[in-house]
């Protein structure tokens, strides 16, 4: 599994500063330093040199002062990798701390037999419905991480192999898109009241023979061109529904699908006024999907899993949050979007990075 920092300007920069750092640094000082950031993300609070001093004689049966640690603190803290928050004698770690942490001294696991089961019982269990299972993946992931799961499905154009219009409630129709690779999208549409069964039939016929192998986005003007030159042998209903059936897809922006599940989670870590103003600017962020492009950008030049930290991320940064996210794509290496988690700075990278990847490759196989 291969896991890479992000891509954006200020993971550059901090890249090239603390790879020296970290080939400086003292074998005491990494243990040190890798403790101190182990404890944040198991507490998220400051550590201090007795409990540090109690820790490390834990793991290595070796016992240093705290008189000894305090002064690989505040070493540490002069390089930027650790602050003192408040008045507090203890210590955590900076946003460049965390990044040394992740991309030179953190060891990944892996998933255990059950996690792998769950992942892939929740996606298998959503048929080949892709938002279907981009949802059930999201949940899932979510529920394993606890913090809110999130997926990006730009919008694509896919060779098409079938549509049809099903009738649902006077005025409205579903319509059902299949594409060559077998995944259905499903969309609600409105359609004249009183409309026959036949101008549903008629205009699924239709719309099947121009479209079928090819992109909705090529086929798309011309049949508008031929609806409104009236070349095409309908009548005015069947006409109505087939426009409905073009538009429902044409609504879409360009930015994509988004789904988010679990910000509940992102609430557990808040502790007052401020925090709560930094999450509700995130979410707002996010349901303006602002962003979210570069997200996917970043993901399709990816080799695996990537992670932004604080502000690394524009999107990210407000909030103080992290994210862990991983591009998916078909059999032929094709992106079709980023799926992964958002929360708080002090998330088990650990655990959730192979967890990310995992899901990543599972959406990427019942793609197919």
């Amino acid at each position: 599994m291969q896991f890479r920092q992000n891509s954006g300007n200020q993971s550059t920069s901090a890249s090239i500063q603390h790879r020296p750092v970290l080939s400086e640094m003292s074998a005491r000082s990494r243990d040190i330093f890798r403790t101190i950031v182990e404890a944040y993300v198991e507490t998220g609070e400051p550590v201090g040199s007795r409990t540090l001093s109690r820790r490390l004689g834990q793991l290595t049966g070796g016992q240093l002062s705290p008189a000894t640690i305090r002064n690989v603190m505040a070493d540490l803290e002069e390089l930027g990798l650790l602050f003192a928050p408040h008045t507090s004698a203890g210590r955590l770690p900076t946003e460049l701390g965390l990044r040394l942490f992740v991309d030179g001294l953190m060891e990944t696991g892996g998933l255990t037999e059950d996690e792998r089961s769950s992942i892939d019982a929740r996606c298998a269990a959503a048929g080949r419905s892709l938002p279907e299972v981009l949802d059930q993946a999201t949940l899932m992931l979510s529920g394993l991480s606890r913090c809110a799961g999130m997926v990006v499905a730009p919008k694509t154009d896919r060779p098409l192999k079938h549509l049809e219009f099903v009738h649902l409630a006077p005025g409205r129709a579903l319509v059902v898109m299949v594409t060559e690779g077998g995944m259905v999208e499903n969309r609600i549409v409105d359609v004249p009241v009183g409309l026959p069964p036949s101008a549903l039939i008629e205009a699924t016929n239709y719309l099947t023979t121009r479209l079928a192998g090819r992109t909705l986005a090529l086929g798309r003007d011309q049949i508008l061109q031929e609806l409104e030159s009236e070349r095409a042998a309908l009548d005015a209903l069947t006409k109505k529904v087939v426009e409905a059936g073009l538009a429902s897809w044409s609504r879409e922006d360009n930015s994509g699908a988004l789904i988010v599940r679990g910000q509940a989670h992102l609430l557990e870590d808040v502790t007052g006024v401020a925090d709560l103003e930094r999450l509700r600017s995130l979410f707002a962020a996010l349901e303006a999907k602002e962003q979210l492009l570069k997200l996917v950008e970043a993901a399709e030049v990816a080799d695996g899993v990537q992670i932004f930290i604080g502000a690394e991320s524009d999107l990210f940064g407000l909030a103080g949050c992290s994210a862990v996210i991983s591009p998916y794509r078909d059999s032929q290496r094709r992106l079709i979007g980023a799926i992964g988690v958002i929360g708080p700075s002090r998330i088990n990278y650990a655990r959730i990075i192979p967890m990310v990847d995992y899901t990543a490759k599972v959406i990427g196989r019942i793609l197919g």
